[in-house]
């Protein structure tokens, strides 16, 4: 947990103390970048990308005790920026293989990318899915994260979910 105190003397300009708060949540920031980008030089890339941005707008943050969800959101729209710019197919990680295997038929080819999987599902359902399973935030850190309403976050949840299992069912994997 981070010192609001030493948040704050960010924000006034004191880089050091930036430091120190971007390097609380640097490992947290690289395994969210690595979900996304599916490889070490990409990922690091992000997280360098997500210290510039972040520093440079540290004085917007309105509420300290936010600073993670703000910069997982950061880095969650420099990965997404990133991959489009790059159009790369991301392999299907084993612990999303994992986290979905109760919800769908564990028949499933493990060559399935996570590209053919998710690319039915809009990039608010993806973000919702990912902070979700692989970094375990709540339904609430979820809606501070992507600024959305708690009913919606939920509702994109459930609806991935289901346009997952629906895809798997039918074997409707690269449309």
């Amino acid at each position: 947990m981070l010192n609001v105190k030493r948040i704050k003397k960010a924000q006034r300009g004191n880089s050091k103390a930036f430091l120190e708060c971007f390097q609380t949540y640097e490992v947290d920031i690289y395994k969210m970048a690595f979900i996304y980008m599916k490889n070490e030089e990409d990922a690091l890339e992000v997280v360098q990308e997500t210290a510039y941005r972040s520093f440079k707008n540290v004085s917007s943050i309105k509420e300290p005790t936010y600073f993670k969800t703000w910069l997982l959101k950061i880095a969650i729209n420099v990965s997404i920026d990133l991959l489009r710019k790059k159009k790369i197919d991301v392999q299907m990680h084993e612990h999303v293989k994992d986290q979905l295997s109760t919800d769908l038929n564990e028949d499933i080819d493990l060559e399935i990318t996570l590209k053919d999987l998710l690319s039915h599902l809009n990039e608010s359902e993806k973000s919702v899915l990912v902070l979700r399973f692989y970094q375990d935030l709540t339904f609430s850190e979820i809606s501070n994260v992507l600024d959305l309403p708690l009913g919606t976050v939920k509702t994109n949840l459930y609806r991935a979910l289901e346009k997952l299992r629906k895809n798997v069912e039918r074997g409707d994997f690269d449309e």
